[in-house]
């Protein structure tokens, strides 16, 4: 289906480019303000002409929309808004006839409280079958009146929420790690590891590609539940880990089981490098998101020690690395590296508001996407990063939707300013998102945005789509590039230079001085303008360049 699993003989996912999908804002295709599948469906021409090798599909199924579709309350079927599980199914047969593959997301350390298991555990008595699916516990204190333990959500607050049972009487508390519409799975429980067994024989079946994993090192927790003292508030006892690693053995049997190369994505939140890529062993999950490089300031000495940690960890392991600068959780980073701080620790709410330069960081960004492009691994692109979207910050309260939000008062603006829809064309909102007069389900893009529309960047050589469209060109041609080794060279404070297989050569100037680049460069793709200066030809700061190499020697 591509050069990545035809030209190097290898699995297609050792070195993929990804486009994530968060449906409701991509393409809207009955002008009801809600993107869904018919639109998505229209745009497959858009997304194979961009290069990318595959989708990966944030929840498309039943669900209340606490938390933007990640509280399911039906596995097996399609929620009403984006379309219907036929269309799904063309979808799938679709996009692989574009050459695109299908990675769904699964969300398997919790569901919707309005899921029929959990509907079916409150209306049963404590105790049952039913709320042993889940982590119903009494309470502490005269009455039971307190939460059972110490544990927050991720989301804010504490992480249990007391129900009211049949009988009308204050009753027990139940787990939840996010918002309280989102009931934790109890995974020492035989059914619910029978039930999602069940969910991906479900979607095999149906054609998809593989799957990315929700909160991948949460599903078991740790036994009895201790209080978190000594973990800062946050439960490690979340983890179980020998637990968790039996689930993704059992899993990688099942898929294995199938023809074809499946792949199972993970989304890891653990920080320890050897930790981390034990869920990526032979027998478990194939490949793992890298939020290290995302965390990282626009710093050359930063970015190195990350790529370097990062190949170190999983080279023993025999996994690819891949590499991500956006998501659907975090700040853009266009606008991350337009600030005075260019980090990311999941702290919005300590950035929100701070200065930002677009230019600068719209820069950088360029010079960031010829970078991960050219590293060893996979690569995954959140939609709108091929415009150069900024975060929308300035998003009214009453149209805020995200649980991170209410819980935590307002303190934490949450994550709906990287879910706006995109713009596609046109000069004013919804810029093609839907029809003329339809209103998007979060009306908030800026009018700025006509400038970087699909059809405003499309055909300008120097727009950012152009440069996106170039480099996975490139990336999917050249046969250096994806998996494999790469080698660095010596190079100035501030720059990263290193060369890929077959003749490849990537400079990044992260510095705040040009840097000279070798003698008579052979200019593969550049992010920027380069500069003549009477000792040669200068990459200046922000920019990355991609050449051709004349050194064969050994990569490493």
């Amino acid at each position: 289906m591509s050069e990545q699993d035809s030209g190097q003989g290898q699995p297609w996912w050792r070195g993929a480019a990804l486009y994530q999908v968060y449906p409701r804002s991509f393409a809207d295709g009955n002008d009801d303000g809600t993107g869904d599948l018919a639109g998505l469906r229209s745009r497959l021409p858009y997304l194979a002409a961009l290069g990318v090798d595959g989708l990966w599909i944030s929840p498309w199924y039943v669900s209340p929309l606490a938390d933007g579709g990640y509280d399911v309350a039906d596995y097996r079927d399609i929620d009403p808004a984006f379309g219907t599980l036929a269309e799904a199914e063309q979808l799938i047969a679709e996009a692989h006839r574009a050459g695109l593959r299908i990675i769904v997301d699964l969300v398997p350390n919790h569901c919707s409280d309005q899921h029929p298991w959990f509907r079916a555990a409150l209306a049963a008595a404590p105790g049952s079958p039913e709320r042993a699916r889940f982590h119903f516990r009494p309470g502490r204190g005269p009455g039971g009146e307190l939460p059972p333990g110490d544990w927050q959500s991720h989301f804010g607050g504490p992480a249990w929420t007391r129900v009211v049972e049949p009988d009308g009487s204050p009753g027990e508390w139940y787990l939840h790690l996010f918002a309280p519409e989102q009931p934790d799975w109890n995974w020492d429980n035989p059914e619910v590891r029978a039930e999602f067994a069940s969910v991906l024989r479900f979607w095999l079946d149906r054609g998809v590609d593989g799957f990315r994993i929700d909160v991948t090192d949460h599903l078991v927790k740790e036994d009895g539940l201790p209080d978190s003292a000594g973990h800062h508030g946050r439960p490690d006892p979340w983890r179980d880990q020998e637990g968790v690693h039996a689930v993704y053995r059992d899993w990688r049997r099942l898929t294995d089981s199938y023809p074809g190369d499946r792949a199972f994505v993970a989304e890891l939140w653990e920080t320890d490098p050897e930790r981390f890529c034990r869920y990526l062993r032979p027998d478990e999950l194939h490949t793992a998101f890298n939020f290290a490089l995302l965390r990282a300031p626009w710093e050359a000495a930063g970015f190195r020690q990350v790529i370097d940690a990062t190949l170190a960890a999983h080279a023993p392991v025999g996994a690819p690395p891949t590499w991500v600068l956006s998501n659907h959780d975090t700040t853009r980073h266009v606008t991350r590296y337009g600030r005075a701080d260019s980090g990311y620790g999941f702290d919005r709410a300590s950035r929100h508001g701070l200065p930002v330069d677009l230019e600068l960081g719209t820069r950088r960004a360029r010079a960031a996407a010829l970078l991960t492009f050219a590293l060893p691994g996979g690569v995954y692109l959140y939609q709108g990063d091929e415009l150069g979207l900024e975060e929308v910050e300035s998003i009214p309260d009453e149209l805020r939707e995200d649980p991170v939000w209410l819980r935590t008062g307002g303190v934490d603006r949450g994550r709906d300013g990287c879910r706006v829809p995109l713009p596609w064309s046109g000069q004013e909102p919804p810029f093609g998102f839907g029809g003329e007069g339809s209103v998007p389900w979060l009306d908030v893009q800026p009018k700025t945005w006509r400038e970087l529309s699909v059809a405003a960047q499309s055909g300008n050589p120097g727009s950012h789509l152009e440069l996106y469209r170039a480099a996975l060109r490139l990336r999917r041609g050249h046969p250096g590039l994806g998996d494999g080794p790469m080698r660095w060279l010596p190079s100035p404070e501030g720059v990263l230079d290193f060369t890929r297989p077959g003749g490849f050569r990537c400079v990044v100037n992260l510095g705040q001085e040009p840097a000279l680049l070798p003698p008579r460069p052979e200019i593969l793709l550049a992010s920027g303008e380069l500069q003549e200066s009477p000792e040669g030809l200068l990459l200046p700061a922000d920019t990355a360049v991609w050449l051709r190499h004349r050194d064969d020697a050994p990569q490493g």
